[in-house]
């Protein structure tokens, strides 16, 4: 540890410097600007033993000056004094010094004082940096408990998330979310029937398509075979769009102004997967008019192919559209989307699948 001592007296300065160097670094300053120096330097001093007369500046201005700076009012001051009066031992303390040495000067008192000082100063600064790192750990412990809590509210979303999409398949055929496995059977009624007769009314649209074109099916029995493959392919179709767009509302991954980008996706995938899905429907209608010897059979496969393709693209794209059309109107897209859902497919497949034939196979 390092001691500057301040004395304008050259033996004062050597006999404090004799009897500390053994124990202490010891620096020395015969003027107060040069004690100032000292201790604002970047290796300041432990402890400062401050002579008081002095000409010049005294040990008191220097003692203010020490104390007033951000630098320095950490380092204990010791006052050196050829007299202990009790006026000047109150300026002293009350300027911020710690002690006082009287002229002249007794060894072992000196070095007893000295060492107090020191000991006192090492263990305020244990005792800082104590509560520095307690400090730290309640402020550690603070964030790990914010973080604890984040955490905790992000598992309890993502469970309502799951329960969501657990409930999803039942509501989408109207088994609400209130009912569970033994809801008293009236209530199940209640709740799951009025889904049945919607149900029931948007049949009646599609069987009214078929009966649009019963000339057609009438001349062509063949079609018959083929509308079930239509319906389900594109029901299958619009079901993936569908449930894929649900997961996203549930999941909020679909925000606002990317409806576009997904219905043209959608449209894709049904455009692709039509294709691929009606060369084998196509191929196989081809074959069963070729056994039946039907002299169409090449177009009722082009038939079956591009029929194929039309009701894949337009269920992706009722997939998507049907579920935010609900949610604009605030209807529960969850609950009735499968519905209008189906009703839109078994339009598509089979509209385009008799009217291409009304069209096309003479």
């Amino acid at each position: 540890m390092t001691i500057l001592v301040v004395d304008d007296m050259p033996t004062n300065l050597l006999l404090l410097a004799s009897l500390l160097k053994d124990d202490y670094r010891v620096q020395v300053a015969n003027t107060g600007e040069k004690a100032l120096r000292i201790a604002a330097s970047d290796t300041p001093p432990d402890l400062i033993l401050l002579d008081i007369m002095m000409p010049g500046m005294d040990g008191y201005e220097v003692c203010r000056r020490l104390k007033h700076a951000q630098a320095t009012k950490h380092i204990p001051v010791i006052f050196i004094t050829a007299k202990a009066e009790i006026e000047s031992e109150q300026q002293g303390l009350e300027l911020g010094a710690v002690d006082y040495i009287t002229k002249p000067i007794s060894p072992p008192i000196a070095l007893a004082r000295i060492r107090n000082h020191l000991a006192l100063q090492a263990h305020a600064q244990a005792l800082e940096q104590k509560v520095a790192e307690v400090e730290a750990s309640h402020a550690e412990i603070r964030r790990k408990s914010d973080e604890v809590t984040r955490l905790y509210d992000a598992v309890l979303a993502e469970r309502q998330r799951s329960i969501e999409l657990t409930l999803q398949p039942g509501t989408m055929v109207g088994v609400e979310k209130e009912e569970r496995t033994f809801t008293p059977w009236l209530r199940s009624l209640r709740m799951r029937h009025p889904w049945l007769q919607l149900n029931l009314l948007t049949a009646f649209v599609a069987a009214a398509v078929v009966g649009l074109f019963q000339g057609t099916i009438d001349r062509l029995l063949i079609l018959t075979m083929f509308l079930p493959v239509l319906a389900g392919q594109s029901g299958n179709t619009g079901s993936q769009a569908l449930a894929i767009t649900l997961r996203g509302m549930t999941l909020g991954e679909l925000r606002s102004g990317r409806e576009a980008a997904l219905m043209r996706k959608e449209a894709v995938l049904g455009l692709l997967n039509g294709a691929l899905v009606g060369l084998v429907a196509g191929g196989c209608m081809f074959i069963v008019a070729t056994l039946q010897h039907l002299p169409a059979a090449g177009m009722l496969g082009t038939v079956v192919f591009l029929a194929m393709i039309g009701s894949c693209v337009i269920s992706g794209i009722a997939g998507a559209v049907v579920p935010l059309l609900l949610k604009h109107v605030g209807a529960d897209p969850v609950t009735a989307s499968s519905i209008f859902l189906t009703t839109a497919t078994d339009v598509a497949s089979m509209g385009m699948l008799l009217g291409l034939a009304a069209m096309l196979v003479k």
